[in-house]
């Protein structure tokens, strides 16, 4: 499969730290994956995100989406993917309309196309009813819905998910994660992290185990829970980054 994603020797380091989080680290992901990366607090599973994100700027290495790396070509990048933070982005005094109107339009939609992926979005998301409300009077999983839509509204070839079902009830993580391998299935390669590890199992076909800034696993969930003699992915991740606390 075509890449999409591929890392090359990346390191960094926060200013006033004296060890790196992430060190000398390769990654590909193939485009079409859904893929997972997980690891203790600490290990630099968020700082990698925010790396191949734009958030934070490397000075060592190299990510490339999509053949175009990312230092080089920061704007163009940046039309490939939508990211799903753990904190909402939205404007919580705004409505669903309003806020996927401003976003359509900072993502460079015409007025016609943000009309349509707003009408096409809040109907998915279950939101139509709510459309002119303000955000701030929602629930916790409507707006992580909100969150989601977001993200999706310029139907990007990669999406960065971190945490995306944070705090909701059951049938809106599982309408979330059933939307996601719909998007996956169109085509949308899917890089995903949460401490939800039956949502990771049931979502991720491959994954990445990342501890004190290197990768210590990558392969199928399948070859890793047979090679570790393993039934699930909580099992796998005690056995491979221990048991202590890491807070």
């Amino acid at each position: 499969m075509p890449i999409a994603i591929k890392i090359q020797s990346l390191s960094y380091q926060y200013e006033k730290q004296s060890k790196k989080v992430i060190e000398n680290l390769n990654l590909e992901i193939a485009q079409g994956e859904r893929f997972g990366i997980f690891g203790p607090n600490g290990a630099g599973k968020t700082t990698l995100m925010n790396l191949m994100t734009g958030i934070l700027h490397y000075k060592t290495g190299s990510i490339q989406l999509n053949d175009l790396e990312i230092n080089k070509h920061y704007w163009e990048t940046r039309k490939l993917f939508g990211f799903v933070p753990q904190d909402f982005s939205f404007y919580h005094e705004l409505t669903p309309v309003e806020n996927l109107s401003f976003f359509g339009a900072w993502s460079g939609l015409k007025s016609a196309e943000i009309k349509k992926r707003t009408d096409e979005l809040l109907e998915v998301m279950a939101l139509t009813e709510s459309r002119n409300k303000p955000v701030k009077q929602f629930s916790g999983g409507m707006k992580r819905r909100v969150n989601l839509a977001i993200a999706v509204m310029h139907e990007p070839r990669l999406l960065f998910l971190d945490e995306p079902t944070v705090g909701v009830d059951v049938q809106t993580r599982h309408a979330i994660v059933s939307y996601l391998k719909e998007l996956n299935q169109k085509g949308t390669t899917l890089i995903y992290t949460s401490h939800q590890l039956k949502e990771a199992e049931d979502l991720c076909t491959r994954i990445a185990l990342i501890d004190e800034g290197k990768i210590i696993e990558n392969d199928t969930l399948d070859n890793l829970l047979k090679e570790h003699k393993q039934d699930g992915l909580e099992g796998l991740f005690l056995q491979l980054t221990g048991r202590a606390y890491r807070d």
